[in-house]
Formats: structure tokens, C-alpha cells, sequence
């Protein structure tokens, strides 16, 4: 296994410009009002890393939005340069795709707690001179919201055209909803929940636990003892991949193939093909994800829920949003269902709301919104293309 690397941006002060054509940045934000964090904590100065494509428009009436899941990045698209890959989401954004960067300004923040530029634990804590550890504020889903919010603001870019995610993504996409009710114009939550279940609880900590009895955890401070908790991260990688997939795409794919090898050979080694593939998901996870930034983004998922500030109404978190929402499910996703997505639609049909409401009839589980799913993206594509319409777009530089 290979040794974690944290990236470190180039440093920026707060401004009003903007990173154009597949450019990454990083700004720094809360240097002279720090941000208050659902805990009553106060974090500032921070960083958070960003990239865009395209360009904005002469009235900032382009802007894309996307939020990346759990253990993704700002990377949505092009080479990323932290794992040499191709971004998490091709398929969705560049030029002639439904996010097409030739019409709007795409950007997306890696999320704060989170290891791919933005301030989290893995960082120097600016009072101690060392990595935060576990002395970085605990997080929420609404904590995130607010630092993209932060870095909008200094952007110069007041309002959304579209905000866009998947899973921890689509929470961010609801949050945003709620929280911004003004200032998002439309909003597609794919594969996501209003609220985390027990059972998602459940697998999460069971990743946390595999994290925290790793020996070489160190309490969170393993930064200072040079190593890093592989195995225990590999193995919450392991756990949570299960989730991504569906029974039915296990079989398909994978059933009860050996690896390699022609009998089983009564011991512990990987004899089935789907035990190899998760051994290599955990393996080549801990080379660009760091453990205590897991600990605190799913611990920032379970957390959520929007009817937390709402008296446990769904449909009073959702008054006051002038947006026009894509509510989008896999059938076979059991890990946040269609029938949580069906809630979310009830809830804003309860009040009156512009909503549209697809499941889609994919193998792949919870992971299709990342894969070629042509009907994802041909829905998308037209909803995007007609709330544009709607908006009265221009994308002329002016």
C-alpha cells in the first residue's frame, strides 16, 4: 500500500475573480469573519479548493453548480492531477454534454473536513503549527453549504442557475435548497436522501470503528507518527462499496467466479473474483483519501436531516426554495432508496413546488448516477436545456 499524500494548493487571498477553462484554485475564506459551524464553533481562515470550466456570462446568470459525493473531489472532469485518473463525472459535464461547459460556468468545491485541497483535519492547524487531527470542529452537511456559499460570495456570483449532485452530493443539492432558497433557480438531487437512516448510520460507523482500532490511527494523530491507518481505511472502503453496488449487479458481474484459479483453496486468500475487487477498491482507496476526513464527511452525513430545523416536516424545510427541482433514482440503489426520493417529491408537492420525478431502471445500485446511464443523461440534458429557457440564459461574454 502506498503512502497518503496531502495535497497542497496554491494559497490565494479572498477575491472577486474567477478560475476559467479547467483551471483549479484554492481561496482562502473567514479571515476576518470566520464561519460559525452548526457545533457553535468558529473556523477561520480556511481554504477551499475549487475548479471551473467554461465561462461566465455577462450577467453571472450561468452558473453550474455540481457537489461531489463522499470520497470525491473537485476533479469533475479532465485529469486529475492526485491520481493521474479521468474526474469522477465525464459523462455529465464538458463541452456538448448535459452540463455543457461551451453554455454555462461549471464549478465545483471540494468540501470542507475533506483532503483534496480544502481545509480539513489532514491540514495545519494554524494554532498548533501540526495537522488537525481530531481537534478540527465536527461538521455538517450544512457546514459545506455555507463554505461553498463563502466562496461564491467572493466569486462575485450571487446567484445558481442549477446546483447538482449525487448522493452526498444531492444532500448538499437539498441543502442548498433550503438553506439559499433565493438564490438557487433549479436543483437536481440524483440517488440521494432527505435524512440518513439507521441503517446508513450503521454502515458508517462500522467503517469508523475499522478506522479507529487500525493501531496505527493514534488516536487521529497518526500524521505525527509517519504512518497512516491503511487497513482499518481499507476496509471501511470495502464495507461502503458494498452499498454502491446492487445484489442483482454483484451476480451479473461477478457471481461466484474464482480468481485466478481453477478450485478454492481452502484458506483466507481472495479465492472469489468479487473478494479481489473489494481487496482492490480498499488498496487503491488509501492512496488518495485520508481516514480522519472519512471519519468526519460520514459523520456529517449521518447528521443530516432536513427537517431538523423545520419541526420534523419535510415539507416546511422546502416553503420557502423558489427552485425548480429533477428528483432522480435507481431502482435497484438500496442505499438511498426511491421511496426516499418519492418523500422528498410528496414533501415539495405539498407545497407547491415545480418538481420532476424519475427512477430509472439500472443494474448498478447506488453507483449509476456515476456510470453510462443514458437516460440519467439524457434527462438531465433536458432538464437543464429547458430551465435555461426558462431563466432566458446568455452566454455571451458581454
Amino acid at each position: 500500500m502506498g503512502v497518503f499524500v496531502r495535497y497542497t494548493p496554491m494559497t490565494v487571498t479572498e477575491t472577486s475573480s474567477v478560475a476559467r477553462d479547467g483551471k483549479a484554485q484554492s481561496i482562502t475564506l473567514g479571515q476576518t469573519d470566520p464561519l460559525t459551524l452548526d457545533s457553535g464553533e468558529e473556523l477561520g481562515p480556511f481554504q477551499v479548493a475549487y475548479k471551473s470550466w467554461g465561462q461566465l456570462n455577462a450577467d453571472k446568470s450561468n452558473v453550474v453548480l455540481v457537489c461531489h459525493a463522499l470520497t470525491g473531489d473537485q476533479y469533475v472532469t479532465g485529469v486529475n492531477p492526485l491520481t493521474g485518473r479521468e474526474g469522477w463525472w465525464p459523462l455529465m459535464c464538458g463541452p456538448g454534454r448535459p452540463l455543457d461547459t461551451n453554455k454555462y460556468f461549471v464549478i465545483c468545491a471540494n468540501v470542507l473536513g475533506s483532503c483534496a485541497g480544502t481545509s480539513g483535519p489532514a491540514e495545519v492547524n494554524p494554532k498548533t503549527g501540526k495537522p488537525y487531527g481530531l481537534d478540527f470542529p465536527v461538521l455538517t452537511i450544512s457546514d459545506m453549504v455555507r463554505a461553498q456559499a463563502m466562496l461564491l460570495d467572493a466569486l462575485g456570483i450571487e446567484d445558481i442557475f442549477c446546483v447538482i449532485g449525487g448522493s452526498m452530493g444531492g444532500m448538499q443539492v437539498l441543502q442548498w435548497a433550503v438553506d439559499y432558497p433565493k438564490r438557487v433557480f433549479s436543483a437536481v438531487p440524483i440517488a440521494t436522501t432527505w435524512r440518513h437512516s439507521a441503517q446508513n448510520i450503521a454502515f458508517h460507523e462500522v467503517g469508523r470503528q475499522a478506522i479507529m482500532a487500525d493501531p496505527n490511527w493514534h488516536h487521529g494523530k497518526y500524521y505525527d507518527h509517519g504512518v497512516t491507518p491503511h487497513a482499518g481505511l481499507a476496509v471501511a472502503r470495502m464495507a461502503a462499496h458494498i452499498t454502491y453496488m446492487s445484489e442483482s449487479g454483484l451476480t451479473s458481474r461477478f457471481g461466484r467466479s474464482l480468481q485466478d484459479r481453477s478450485g478454492v483453496t481452502y484458506g483466507f486468500d481472495a479465492d472469489f473474483q468479487i473478494e479481489s475487487y473489494l481487496r482492490h477498491q480498499g488498496i487503491s482507496f488509501v492512496d488518495r483519501f485520508d481516514a480522519n476526513s472519512y471519519l468526519y464527511i460520514t459523520r456529517a452525513m449521518d447528521y443530516y436531516d432536513l427537517t431538523i430545523n423545520h419541526g420534523g416536516i419535510l415539507a416546511d424545510a422546502f416553503r420557502e426554495t423558489e427552485a425548480r427541482f429533477c428528483v432522480m433514482s435507481f431502482a435497484t440503489d438500496w442505499l438511498y432508496t426511491t421511496a426516499e426520493s418519492r418523500n422528498i417529491v410528496r414533501a415539495l408537492n405539498a407545497v407547491g413546488k415545480q418538481v420532476s420525478f424519475v427512477e430509472i431502471d439500472s443494474n448498478n445500485g447506488h453507483d449509476s448516477f456515476l456510470l453510462d446511464e443514458p437516460e440519467m443523461l439524457e434527462i438531465i440534458a433536458g432538464f437543464v436545456r429547458s430551465a435555461a429557457e426558462q431563466r432566458g440564459i446568455s452566454t455571451d461574454d458581454g
